[in-house]
């Protein structure tokens, strides 16, 4: 795996780029419109908790993160990116690249509409184009449930948000299953089958 070097200086001329690119009234950098060349890895870590390393250090300036999560792309490798117009770096990621931290629900219409808020600031609610889905957890067989943020990047939610949400589950038929399920802006998004349920320690 390529390594950069002078990876100090270079975090600081990549930080100095993120800035210049995240200043925009349009929202987000247009990321996965950029191919610059890939310079190497930046020894820089999501941890599972949502917190970034940097160097072996959380990197403490929450500005600093917001402007890094901007710019942040999976791509199709599998791998996770910071990404300018002039350069491309590999970082890694212990689970998902946010991490949902609170959320709200109201009703538009007459459908639930589940909005997220990440660790970062990102908004997103839940629906076709930002879909949930649970997995469990070979570890421990509890339930993981992430959402789609953009591009092929998820957020994981916490653990006292994953409660909440489960709090608006309900049963429903989908292929002639009882799944126990939640909507969201009119789409339904199975949890686990209902007879499933009181086997999972939620």
């Amino acid at each position: 795996m390529a390594k950069s070097t002078n990876l100090p200086g270079d975090a600081a001329g990549l930080e100095a780029l993120i800035s210049r690119a995240a200043v925009s009234e349009k929202g987000l950098p247009p990321v996965d419109k950029w191919n610059p060349d890939f310079c190497g890895d930046l020894d820089m870590e999501i941890k599972a908790d949502g917190t970034w390393f940097y160097l072996g250090t959380p990197i403490g300036r929450q500005p600093l993160v917001r402007l890094f999560s901007t710019v942040l792309r999976k791509d199709e490798d599998g791998k996770t990116y910071l990404v300018t117009p002039v350069e491309k770096v590999g970082i890694r990621v212990e689970d998902a690249h946010f991490l949902a931290v609170e959320l709200n629900v109201a009703s538009a219409a007459g459908a639930q509409i589940i909005t997220f808020r990440t660790n970062v600031g990102d908004i997103v609610e839940a629906g076709p184009n930002n879909p949930l889905r649970f997995v469990i957890d070979e570890e421990n067989g509890g339930l993981k449930p992430y959402l789609l943020v953009r591009g092929r990047l998820e957020a994981l939610l916490a653990r006292p948000v994953m409660y909440e949400l489960v709090n608006y589950g309900e049963e429903i038929e989908i292929d002639g299953k009882t799944m126990f399920a939640v909507r969201s802006n009119g789409a339904v998004f199975p949890i686990m089958p209902a007879d499933e349920l009181e086997k999972q320690s939620l």
